[in-house]
């Protein structure tokens, strides 16, 4: 296996109970740095991600603007090494009621920061409409939301939700830690083989059967049957006080993954009625743009968050 990055600033882990969760969190800085001028960062991952993901942007940021920002990144329920619930499904609620755990044990008072990814993004835009107060700057890194739906697709969905329930759901090993790190490369080619060896036991760890097996919850790919409401998002966007950083990726194909379903102009009208937004497109990067472009992602938040 190629040698691993090497961070620049060492990372915490550390565990927390959230609504009756284990929740682990990697922690840069300790709560002290925190001020009014530079609250804490706190970070929230993606689908099939964990928190560690941010490693290279927190390094990056260090590298901007100095090694005295508090930062926190918590692999959400299900990922990483936070607790897997006892369900068989995972629902938006959830990430956003330990979100509010989380904010509440690591800042009772006063706001913070907050950055999102895909669909940690999503979450965060949701929660920041809830609860506007408690943010002081927003980021959301490509969170796009969901194609809107029609009630006609409920039954359905319903009926695909109910057949899958009774489908077990698995995520492929691997035979090492080398193996973990070529598919995370092969998911994006543009993630650097250092960084993959680095992520690589973050991602997945071994079991007692020799193999490598991910860090999230099979179930995660279970449909969810609840249709996304376009209306109901828009009205958490239009209570964001915070202003907004969205961040995208020139090389991001949305097609990909909703075909004609969501087009731009859809997307572009809901980040209208944010009040105080910015957009940036980052050249030479897709999706996983934490990890394609980390100096670039880091050179606008520190603008953004100074």
């Amino acid at each position: 296996m190629n040698d691993a990055y090497a961070p620049l600033r060492a990372a915490q882990s550390r565990f927390i109970t959230v609504r009756g969760l284990r929740y682990h969190f990697h922690e840069w800085g300790h709560a002290g740095m925190a001020s009014p001028e530079r609250p804490t960062l706190v970070m929230v991952h993606g689908w099939m991600d964990v928190g560690a993901s941010f490693q290279f942007v927190v390094d990056a940021l260090a590298r901007a603007e100095g090694f005295e920002r508090h930062v926190l990144a918590p692999d959400w329920r299900g990922f990483g090494l936070t607790d897997t619930p006892g369900g068989d499904c995972y629902w938006l609620p959830d990430y956003l009621g330990d979100l509010d755990g989380l904010m509440h044990a690591w800042a009772p008072s006063g706001p913070i920061d907050l950055l999102g990814h895909s669909m940690g993004g999503n979450v965060v835009m949701t929660y920041a409409g809830a609860r506007p107060e408690r943010i002081r700057r927003l980021v959301n890194l490509e969170g796009f939301g969901l194609p809107a739906t029609e009630p006609a697709q409920a039954p359905q969905r319903l009926v695909q939700w109910l057949d899958e329930l009774r489908t077990p759901q698995h995520l492929r090993s691997y035979d090492d830690a080398a193996g973990v790190a070529e598919r995370l490369m092969l998911n994006n080619p543009r993630l650097s083989a250092d960084k993959a060896a680095w992520l690589a036991p973050h991602w997945a760890q071994p079991r007692q059967d020799g193999r490598w097996h991910i860090l999230g919850d099979p179930a995660h790919k279970r449909l969810n049957p609840i249709l996304y409401q376009k209306p109901e998002a828009l009205e958490y966007f239009q209570r964001i006080a915070a202003p907004v950083l969205w961040i995208e990726g020139t090389l991001t194909d949305v097609s990909k993954w909703w075909g004609n379903r969501y087009p731009r102009a859809d997307f572009e009208s809901r980040l209208a009625v944010v009040r105080r937004l910015r957009q940036v497109r980052l050249e030479g990067c897709g999706h996983m743009l934490h990890h394609d472009r980390p100096e670039a992602v880091a050179s606008e938040l520190a603008a953004f968050l100074a």
